[in-house]
């Protein structure tokens, strides 16, 4: 037996030593960041359009700090003295139309006005109260802020603070209110007071204290409005001050679930508070209008809403189910004032996420008027497209009559305008691609905006007529641009990053054929030591006729050992077969490693990846591990046809949606994939969170066919090959929980061909060097020993 073992140990440590090698190592790349050098993020200017401020760390500090670089000393990149950093800290800015002045709050107490084309600032206000919202009205003259729960408008030519709004958060008064207080006092407190009467008088003049304070609480106002408990946000005066506005928010009580955290610095083990499961309540919300004239209040109605009534297409999935006719709920955000303040709209989503209507508001009335409807059998996204409480992309042009927004409704995200009067609609850019934060000029007469228009993997900006026209494309290098335009408008601070070159800060006149000048070299001489790969991006067919983008790092012929490794970026929604760096920057360095060792990797934007469309996005709909899980088998099929791939020596892995992904792969397509690391793994998606999951998958209880066929757990005896699971456990997001339940499924039915890594002091996103390592020594062993030749 010992010889057996002995001659066991030499045959692996002779196939180890036959695996191509590396200059790269897993403890190498997986060190701390910091290593790699330093890049630039969270540009902005100067006032002047002289300076530009970034966070960066030339100096090995524990986090970034801020630098700027001036432009008229491009060449020195300074660290900005925390005096100035500290002066350049201004809490809730608000600049006026033509971009001259601007407030800022100092303190919660002091607004102050500057005065940018002359430099000059001046305290305008300086409040008792905390004070907050401070923004310029039409007549720029005023400014409103929101004190106490209550409007008040500044008149900065007198000084003079006017009260707008007369709300309160008590009951309102009852005349019943002393019958009511007797019927609830209990006999001994009845009978004490009978008896003594100096305890009686004084309670009878607290009453009638109490009665005056609140007959002579306005001097101005004889109308209060009671909230009865409720508390108003978002207050705002309409840039007429005509009227006022403000938004009740009643939470539902959900029950949150806990993470425990057996490694907690008190030495014993404590809960985390985590989220709710999906199929929990939503918050609810209404929109309150107060009419300053006719000082009243009413609420925004959503019965002229077309299609409340309107069922779900999956529904048919369940004919015995008895359907109640009535009007969904709707989330509700706005309103957004024309610059005049003689309109508003309010955007509102069903509950459901398959409707978005924008819809002017009747300021009069709170009635709504149908504009734009956008209905979604399987869910309303996509950039600019916002959120339950979020517009997105939604305003108005300065001519007070059209509006603008972004929609799906050609397949693609594109910004419209609609005129509200005529309800003329108008696409101002169109094509098989997507449109990225625009907004308008200071002129008023430009937009910019970022598109995919070079290509889905490109991100470039552009500057296009206020009314739609060509695009001007102002940047020029490949990859990513994100760009930061300077307050004058005539200079572009541009991060830009390349497949396999971080980011690093360029500026350019905003001039087409202007030329962009690097102003930061970051890479360290460490990092630039290792010619990283460039990987191809190709696009294979898949079983459905679609064209699949994907990564593509192919070894060194000498060095192909005939095995794959495919790998699934998280997240669901997102993109990384693109141009610039990704933010999965740890696994395209694991990628690179792969390839040395003779591996072809393949990173796959599967259906539902970001940047490729509405139809894209939605691919998954009511079924995870649908096309998206056949991307990746049909991946593995065009690397055996196409790149000398053998069939037998097929791994995959990935982390969150990745590892879900993995999981599926290796439950139900063994045929294809022999081992893969799941990490991270959603297991049974009605244990996974509410906002992200009842969008794809409804919910568990109005939809259990789409949970049952998109759950892990559901498919495990179906595991034939070798499976890593490796997840932290405190991990707040995806919560540990799910491997756990996983790993009994697997026990009870015998799979001996599976391990599990646990990460003590890991959330989500892991953090220590250490446990990077750790798991990704424990995959290139899973892939050396399970998919090359023994």
């Amino acid at each position: 037996m010992r010889i057996k073992y002995t001659l066991l140990a030499f045959l692996l440590i002779w196939s180890v030593e036959s695996i191509a090698q590396s200059a790269l190592s897993v403890d190498y790349i997986m060190r701390d960041p910091k290593w790699m050098g330093t890049f630039p993020s969270s540009v902005r200017w100067s006032d002047d359009s002289q300076t530009i401020y970034f966070e960066y760390n030339l100096e090995s500090d524990p986090s970034d700090s801020l630098y700027k670089i001036h432009l008229d000393q491009p060449d020195q990149i300074q660290k900005v003295p925390l005096r100035e950093e500290k002066a350049l800290r201004k809490s809730q800015l608000r600049i006026n139309s033509n971009r001259e002045l601007r407030l800022y709050v100092e303190n919660n107490q002091k607004i102050w006005l500057e005065d940018l084309s002359k430099g000059k600032t001046e305290l305008i206000l300086d409040w008792p109260n905390r004070l907050s919202n401070p923004n310029f009205l039409a007549d720029e003259n005023f400014i409103s802020f929101v004190s106490e729960q209550n409007l008040f408008v500044l008149d900065r030519k007198t000084g003079t603070v006017s009260k707008k709004t007369a709300i309160s958060t008590g009951n309102p008064p009852n005349e019943d209110s002393k019958k009511s207080d007797e019927a609830d006092k209990s006999f001994v407190e009845v009978e004490n007071l009978n008896l003594l009467e100096v305890i009686r008088r004084r309670q009878e003049t607290q009453e009638l204290s109490r009665a005056y304070r609140e007959a002579t609480q306005s001097e101005t106002k004889e109308f209060i409005y009671y909230t009865s408990g409720k508390n108003p946000s978002n207050l705002q005066v309409s840039p007429d001050a005509r009227f006022a506005s403000f938004t009740f928010y009643s939470s539902a009580s959900n029950k949150n679930t806990k993470v425990p955290d057996y490694v907690a610095a008190s030495g014993y083990t404590e809960d985390l508070n985590s989220r709710p499961k999906v199929g929990t309540n939503p918050t609810k919300s209404e929109i309150g209008i107060y009419d300053l004239t006719r000082d009243t209040v009413y609420f925004v109605s959503t019965k002229n809403l077309p299609g409340l009534k309107d069922q779900p297409d999956y529904l048919a999935d369940y004919p015995d189910r008895k359907l109640e006719e009535k009007d969904r709920e709707v989330a509700l955000f706005g309103p957004v004032y024309s610059p005049d303040g003689s309109k508003a709209i309010i955007q509102a989503r069903s509950f459901d996420n398959k409707d978005r209507w924008i819809a002017e508001l009747d300021l009069l009335t709170g009635e709504l008027i149908p504009l734009d409807r956008q209905r979604d059998e399987a869910w309303i996204g996509g950039p600019g497209i916002g959120w339950t409480f979020s517009g997105g992309t939604l305003g108005w042009l300065p001519d007070n009559a059209h509006i603008y927004f972004q929609s799906e409704e050609s397949g693609y995200s594109h910004l419209y305008v609609l005129n509200v009067e005529s309800k003329e609609k108008t696409a101002l850019t169109q094509g098989e691609f997507e449109v990225f934060d625009p907004f308008i000029s200071k002129d008023q007469k430009s937009w910019y905006l970022t598109t995919s228009q070079v290509d889905p993997g490109e991100r470039h900006f552009y500057k296009m007529p206020l009314m739609g026209g060509k695009l001007e494309k102002l940047t020029s290098m490949s990859g990513n641009n994100e760009v930061k335009l300077s307050p004058d408008e005539k200079k572009l601070a541009i991060l830009h990053s390349y497949s396999n070159r971080p980011t690093e800060l360029f500026i350019k006149a905003n001039k087409v054929k202007a030329e962009e000048k690097q102003l930061t070299f970051g890479q360290s001489e460490e990092f630039k030591s290792y010619p990283w790969r460039d990987p191809e991006i190709i696009r294979f067919e898949a079983r459905d006729g679609a064209k699949v983008p994907a990564r593509i790092y192919q070894p060194d012929p000498d060095k192909k050992n005939g095995a794959a490794v495919i790998f699934v970026h998280g997240a669901g929604y997102l993109q990384n077969a693109h141009k610039w760096w990704s933010s999965y920057f740890r696994e395209y360095m694991f990628h690179n490693l792969l390839a040395d060792l003779g591996y072809t990797v393949l990173d796959i934007d599967y259906r539902a990846s970001a940047g490729y469309g509405r139809d894209w996005r939605t691919g998954i709909y009511r079924h995870m591990g649908g096309k998206d899980l056949s991307d990746q088998t049909d991946g593995a099929k065009h690397l055996i046809e196409n790149y000398g791939v053998d069939a037998d020596k097929i791994g995959i892995y990935g982390g969150s949606y990745g590892g879900f992904i993995t999981l599926m792969a290796l439950f139900t397509e063994p045929e294809t994939f022999k081992s893969g690391a799941a990490l991270r793994s959603v297991t049974d998606w009605a244990h996974y969170n509410h906002g992200y999951t009842s969008n794809i998958l409804n919910t568990p209880e109005e939809d259990p066919i789409a949970y049952r066929r998109s759950s892990p757990i559901y498919y495990a005896e179906g595991l034939q090959g070798n499976l890593l699971i490796a997840h932290g456990m405190v991990d707040v997001n995806v919560h540990f929980q799910d491997v756990v339940r996983l790993s009994q499924r697997l026990i009870e039915l015998g799979k001996d061909n599976w391990e599990m890594a646990i990460y003590p002091v890991e959330d989500h996103g892991f953090v220590e060097p250490s446990s990077w390592t750790d798991e990704y020594k424990r995959i290139v062993k899973l892939f050396n020993t399970t998919l090359l030749d023994e």
